[in-house]
C-alpha cells in the first residue's frame, strides 16, 4: 500500500508542476497555457502529492 501511496504522489507532484508551470505560461503548446485558473489548481494538487508521497516513504514503526 505504501508504494502505491509513493507512486501516486509523485505522479500528482509532476502534474501539479506541469499545470503550475503552464498556468504561469512558462510551458506553452496547451490550452492551458496562460489560464490562471491552472496556476491556482497546480500548487494544490502539488502540495496533495507532497503530502502522499511523503505518506508512502515514511517507514513504518
Amino acid at each position: 500500500m505504501r508504494w502505491i501511496l509513493l507512486a501516486v504522489g509523485v505522479l500528482l507532484v509532476l502534474m501539479g508542476a506541469v499545470w503550475t508551470l503552464q498556468g504561469l505560461n512558462v510551458l506553452g503548446g496547451s490550452a492551458m497555457s496562460g489560464a490562471t485558473m491552472w496556476a491556482v489548481i497546480g500548487p494544490i494538487v502539488l502540495v496533495v502529492g507532497v503530502v502522499l508521497a511523503w505518506r508512502g516513504g515514511r517507514r513504518a514503526r
